[in-house]
């Protein structure tokens, strides 16, 4: 195998099907059994999930509350998830377990690297849900942080686009997709694939991040097992 150690970051919109919101069994079940071929291969899985089928920041500003507690009300929602997409996991015969900076062993066990290693190493996911545990970082930067902590061999970023681009590629049909980029080019460029604050954590501790387009069925298999598919970011 390519990787032995592997995090993927996952929005919360993915969980939500079609139109981005509360839960979907179909995309939900469709990504289970996809991590389960993964985990068979013998691969050690890391997942951060996003929250914004439930809330964001960006989508509440209307109500004019502080941001601090919008992104605390963030953060409980990717714990939602966590525990969401542990369920359905166990549901198809994969191990896993929720974890979180802030838990209540109700929902979640209480997050450490040790913790989540221990999960991986007896063959099961490490769902990570709460972000970082601090207000204004992104769930990206979350990711980052923790692929990191668990000394994983690449940073995956799942998105609904087959990579990274120099433009939109959903508003110009003539972006270019770039097959492999500097993490000073996508800072200088402030391209849009992920949060620049990962981008930025990663490039320190030369984690090499893969982005690719998990709505094609079969994509994070093979890019979980290391398959050049989409766009990979290094020095």
């Amino acid at each position: 195998m390519a990787y032995k150690r592997v995090m993927l970051k996952i929005s919360g919109e993915v969980l939500g099907g079609p139109d981005g919101f509360g839960a979907d069994a179909e995309p939900i079940l469709a990504l289970c059994k996809e991590v389960k071929k993964i985990v068979k291969k013998g691969v050690k899985l890391a997942i951060v999930v996003g929250g914004g089928n439930f809330w964001r920041y960006r989508d509440h500003k209307d109500l004019v509350i502080p941001r601090s507690v919008s992104d605390g009300i963030g953060m409980m929602a990717t714990i939602m998830n966590a525990k969401l997409l542990t369920e359905a996991l166990k549901s198809v015969g994969v191990k896993a377990s929720p974890l979180a900076p802030y838990a209540d062993a109700y929902f979640a066990i209480q997050y450490s690297p040790g913790k989540a290693k221990s999960v991986m190493d007896k063959g099961g996911v490490a769902v990570c849900g709460g972000g970082t545990g601090n207000p204004y970082f992104t769930t990206d930067s979350a990711a980052a942080l923790r692929a990191l902590e668990l000394e994983c061999d690449v940073f995956l970023k799942a998105t609904k686009v087959d990579g990274i681009y120099d433009k939109d590629p959903v508003k110009n049909k003539k972006a270019k997709m770039f097959k492999k980029i500097s993490y000073d080019e996508v800072l200088k460029r402030e391209l849009g694939v992920m949060d620049l604050d990962a981008i930025l954590l990663c490039k320190q501790n030369e984690m090499p991040v893969r982005v690719f387009n998990m709505n094609k069925a079969g994509n994070l298999f093979k890019a979980a097992t290391g398959s050049k598919i989409g766009s990979l970011i290094t020095p």
